[in-house]
């Protein structure tokens, strides 16, 4: 068959935490996704024009006409998953994410290829479970025809595209306190998310090792009293995901973040793991642990240990220097520092053993 290009908007979705529900219960989770489509979404992308171009597991590949047409199909698709989770348990709902762009595309043999469909897929992923996000093409075509409202997220750098995409999230129009979304206030303890650690190994059934692997590190974090741990429900909601560490401070309200990956090969595991500054950045501790499968309980006790027991002085010394570096404009907190900075002074010069200044002998 010949190939033919044509303008397309181009929805692509997939099923958040598809392996862990498969993991958890594989038969239920087929026939809830069979029921699912039949019931919900091969309808509404049918009473929307869309083409079904493909299914990939977990994924879906949709062709429309227009931007509208795929706005509406992709939001009608969202409300209706929303109405069939509100009677169930928060681990065992099907939520999808999806991404939607528009540009000229490929046909041939009923398939799609462009640039365009791969920026929807990178899209897809950086959607929340039940959220969509479109591109700026998007965006501007679907402005003023549909009841909804457009967060701006700024320009993202999506993986393996080669330049910057300027990504919007959809909301509903009536949704004002969503649209608005502000960025939780990080609270006074000192704060840390720890995200879902990659899975680099290439194999689908690592992924429980890497996310027990987090589950440890995040209750061995807990025990530092003074370390402020957002729980994993709320850290796993950027699984799969390319994410901005600074956007992930400003939505959950967190100073540091901690990521890494988990590489399988034979019975031996890599975990590499890095400490980042969500407000400047920075990098401020990596590492990695080697070990063996032999007894993997042991491996996830001693690495979650070896992370809290080094990230904890790390945390430490970037909180002094934060610290240090922010001049206070409380007259009486500054009074108080120079009375006590003075007692200091007088008791090193009363006794030498004290005095950082004294010779050694």
């Amino acid at each position: 068959m010949t190939a033919t290009r044509r303008l397309a908007a181009i929805l692509a979705a997939d099923v958040a935490g598809y392996s862990r529900l498969i993991g958890a219960d594989e038969g239920g989770t087929l026939q809830a996704l069979k029921a699912i489509r039949a019931e919900l979404i091969d309808p509404t992308i049918a009473a929307h024009n869309g083409r079904l171009v493909k299914t990939t597991g977990d994924g879906l590949l949709v062709e429309f006409s227009s931007v509208v047409g795929a706005l509406r199909c992709a939001t009608e698709v969202q409300a209706g998953m929303a109405e069939r989770n509100a009677a169930v348990a928060a681990d065992d709902r099907i939520e999808f994410r999806i991404g939607i762009n528009a540009g000229d595309v490929v046909v041939e043999d009923g398939d799609i290829f462009s640039d365009g469909v791969n920026v929807a897929a990178r899209l897809e992923t950086l959607a929340e479970p039940g959220g969509i996000c479109v591109s700026a093409r998007v965006q501007e075509d679907a402005a003023g025809k549909l009841d909804l409202a457009f967060e701006d997220l700024g320009e993202q750098q999506l993986k393996n595209i080669a330049r910057p995409v300027r990504v919007y999230y959809v909301l509903p129009a009536g949704n004002s306190s969503a649209v608005t979304r502000p960025a939780l206030a990080s609270p006074d303890k000192q704060s840390i998310a720890v995200l879902p650690f990659a899975n680099m190994s290439g194999d689908p059934d690592q992924e429980y090792f890497a996310d027990g692997m987090v589950e440890e590190i995040i209750t061995a974090l807990s025990r530092i009293r003074w370390l402020f741990v957002i729980a994993r429900n709320s850290s796993f909601t950027y699984k799969g995901q390319s994410v901005d560490v600074k956007r992930v401070g400003r939505e959950l309200g967190v100073r540091y973040v901690l990521e890494g990956s988990v590489r399988k090969a034979g019975g031996r595991v890599r975990i590499t793991a890095q400490l980042i500054d969500s407000q400047s950045g920075a990098h401020l501790w990596a590492d990695r642990f080697d070990g063996s499968l032999e007894d993997v309980f042991e491996l996830k006790d001693k690495v979650a240990s070896s992370v809290a027991g080094v990230i904890e002085p790390a945390l430490q010394a970037a909180e002094t220097a934060r610290a240090a570096g922010r001049p206070t404009a409380d007259l009486t907190a500054y009074d108080l520092y120079l009375r006590a900075d003075a007692i200091v002074f007088s008791s090193s010069a009363l006794s030498p053993r004290r005095s950082i200044f004294s010779s050694r002998r």
